[in-house]
C-alpha cells in the first residue's frame, strides 16, 4: 500500500521504516526515517505491522460536480464498510465519492486498510447533505434501497450519482426526497437485507455493466 500511495501521486511527508525491514523501498532517502522495531510497533496500530508506515498529507478539494458516475455516501458509519466501498468504487470506475458529515472517517487506519489502496485513487469530497445535494443537483441521483426498480433491468445514463445509506437506517430523508429513482437488488424472501458494502459493490457493478461489456 505504501508503494501504491507513492504511485497515486499523493504527497508523502515522511516514511518510517522498522529496523528489521530488509526489502528495498522506492522512496527518496530524504523521506526515510529508520526506527527500532519497538518504536515502530508504538507508531503503528496494527498487531503485526509490516515495517513501513507513511505519513501522508490529506488532499483538500472543493465540492465540484462529478465528471462521470459517482457515489454519495450518506451516513456510512462502519470503517470496514467505508474502506470496502471505496475499494470497490475504485475497481468499478467510480472516481468521485461524496461523503456527508456523519460518515465515518475514510482516512482512519481501519478504513484505509480496508480500501486496499482505493483511497489513494479516488477523489473524496466532504460536505453537509445540503451542500452535496446542491452540487449534484444537475445529475440523476439513484438511491439504493428496498422496493425500488430491479437493478438487473435498470439502464442508467453515463453520468449519475448512486446514494448508499447508513447501515442501520438507510438513506436520509433529505437524500431520498432529492433522488430521481430508487433501485434495488432482488433477494429471496428468506433474506431481509445485505451488508452495506456488499450491496454497494453489487449496485456499482450492475449500474456500470455496459462499460465492462464494451
Amino acid at each position: 500500500m505504501a508503494e501504491e500511495c507513492l504511485r497515486s501521486g499523493m504527497e508523502i511527508e515522511r516514511v518510517f521504516v522498522a529496523q528489521s525491514y530488509a526489502r528495498p523501498l522506492p522512496f527518496e532517502d530524504a523521506l526515510l526515517t529508520t526506527v527500532s522495531d519497538d518504536v515502530f510497533r508504538f507508531l503503528s496500530d496494527e498487531k503485526t505491522p509490516q515495517g513501513v508506515l507513511c505519513r501522508v498529507k490529506l488532499p483538500r478539494r472543493q465540492l465540484l460536480s462529478p465528471r462521470g458516475k459517482c457515489l454519495l455516501l450518506d451516513g456510512v458509519s462502519d470503517p470496514g464498510n467505508m474502506g470496502a466501498i471505496i475499494r470497490c468504487a475504485n475497481a468499478a470506475g467510480y472516481e468521485e465519492i461524496y461523503l456527508t458529515e456523519d460518515c465515518t472517517d475514510p482516512y482512519s487506519p481501519k478504513s484505509v486498510r480496508a480500501s486496499m489502496s482505493g483511497v489513494f485513487f479516488t477523489k473524496l469530497h466532504f460536505g453537509s447533505r445540503e451542500e452535496i445535494l446542491e452540487t449534484l443537483k444537475e445529475i440523476p441521483l439513484f438511491v439504493a434501497d428496498m422496493g425500488g426498480e430491479n437493478l438487473f433491468s435498470f439502464h442508467p445514463p453515463k453520468v449519475f450519482a448512486l446514494a448508499i445509506g447508513n447501515e442501520a437506517n438507510g438513506v436520509s430523508e433529505e437524500v431520498r426526497k432529492a433522488a430521481n429513482t430508487t433501485v434495488a437488488i432482488p433477494m429471496k424472501s428468506t433474506q431481509e437485507s445485505l451488508n452495506a458494502a456488499v450491496s454497494a459493490g453489487i449496485a456499482m457493478y450492475l449500474l456500470a455493466k455496459e462499460e465492462f461489456l464494451e
